[in-house]
C-alpha cells in the first residue's frame, strides 16, 4: 500500500534540519512529502512554516512513511519508539551515531536498515556521508543517495567501515578547525589581524580542496611537490611538519576516534 509520505523524520535537531533543508532546497523532495516529529514543538513550528507536516506521535511517522529517518540521539531511541508497532517491515534510515543495525533490528525485527554517518558541513551544502545500504534494494539505495547527494558527497561502505568513516569525515571537521586555528594564531602572532589571518587561511583551505578535485590525475604527493620549490619557503614548512610526524599524528588521531566509536557501539 502506498504511504502518505515519502519521508518521515523522527527528530528535528541540527542534522535532521540540515537533511530536510537540503532535500527541499534541491527539489529532491517537496514539503508535502515529508512529516517530522519532535518533542520540542518550537522546532516543529519552524518546519511547519515551510509547509511540512508535523506531529509529536512517532506512530504516525512510522505508519505513514515509505522511509523513516531516525535522527535522535542514541540514548533517546528507546523513548522514541515506545508504544509504536514494532512488527511492520519498515525501511529505516539511521544517522544515530554508535548504533549498530543489529540494535535497531532487536527493536524492529522485520525492518530493513540503512546506516549513515553524515558530518556537520552537510548543513552548509558541502558535506560527506558514508552509508551502508546493503539491506536495501537498488531503488531504496538510490533514494538514500538522492536524499544526501543534495548537500553531500555520498560513499557506500559496509557497516563494519562506518566507524572508519566517522574517523575520516564524521569527526574531521574538528581536525581541520584545529589546524586552521594554528595558522590563524601564527598569523596574529606575526602582526596580522585575526580577521585577515582567518580569511587567508580559510579561503586557502577551501581552494586547496577544490584543486584536489580539479586535478584528479595528480596524487596528493604531486600536488604537495607542485607548491614546494627547491630552496624555497614552502619546503621549509613541510620539513617541520615531517619532522614533527604530522602523518603519524593524523593516523593516531583517526585510530583514537575509530576506537572510541567502536566502544560506543558496544555499550
Amino acid at each position: 500500500m502506498e504511504k502518505k509520505f515519502k519521508l518521515g523524520v523522527v527528530g528535528a535537531g541540527f542534522m535532521a534540519s540540515a537533511i530536510i533543508n537540503g532535500a527541499l532546497n534541491s527539489g529532491f523532495l517537496t514539503p508535502e512529502q515529508v512529516i517530522v516529529s519532535d518533542l520540542q514543538t518550537d522546532k516543529l513550528y519552524k518546519l511547519k512554516e515551510r509547509g511540512l507536516h508535523i506531529t509529536t506521535d512517532n506512530s504516525e511517522i512510522l505508519n505513514n512513511s515509505e522511509y523513516v529517518l531516525f535522527a535522535v540521539k542514541p540514548q533517546s531511541f528507546a523513548n522514541a519508539v515506545e508504544g509504536v508497532n514494532k512488527e511492520n517491515d519498515y525501511k529505516i534510515i539511521s544517522i544515530m551515531a554508535g548504533t549498530k543495525k543489529s540494535k535497531i533490528n532487536s527493536v524492529f525485527p522485520n525492518a530493513r536498515i540503512a546506516r549513515c554517518m553524515p558530518n556537520t558541513p552537510c548543513s552548509v551544502g558541502s558535506g560527506a556521508v558514508g552509508a551502508d545500504v546493503s539491506e536495501f534494494c537498488d531503488k531504496d539505495a538510490a533514494f538514500v543517495k538522492g536524499l544526501f547527494s543534495a548537500f553531500a558527497e555520498v560513499v557506500f561502505v559496509p557497516e563494519d567501515k562506518i566507524n572508519v568513516v566517522t574517523g575520516i569525515s564524521g569527526s574531521s571537521p574538528a581536525y581541520f578547525y584545529l589546524f586552521i586555528k594554528g595558522l590563524v594564531d601564527a598569523g596574529v602572532k606575526r602582526g596580522l589581524t585575526y580577521e585577515d589571518a582567518r580569511n587567508l587561511a580559510v579561503n586557502t583551505m577551501i581552494g586547496s580542496g577544490k584543486m584536489i578535485f580539479e586535478n584528479e590525475g595528480k596524487t596528493l604527493d604531486e600536488l604537495i611537490s607542485a607548491v614546494c620549490s627547491k630552496g624555497g619557503t614552502t619546503i621549509e614548512a613541510i620539513k617541520v611538519y615531517a619532522e614533527a610526524g604530522l602523518s603519524e599524528i593524523s593516523e593516531n588521531a583517526v585510530a583514537a576516534c575509530v576506537k572510541r566509536a567502536e566502544e560506543l557501539e558496544n555499550l
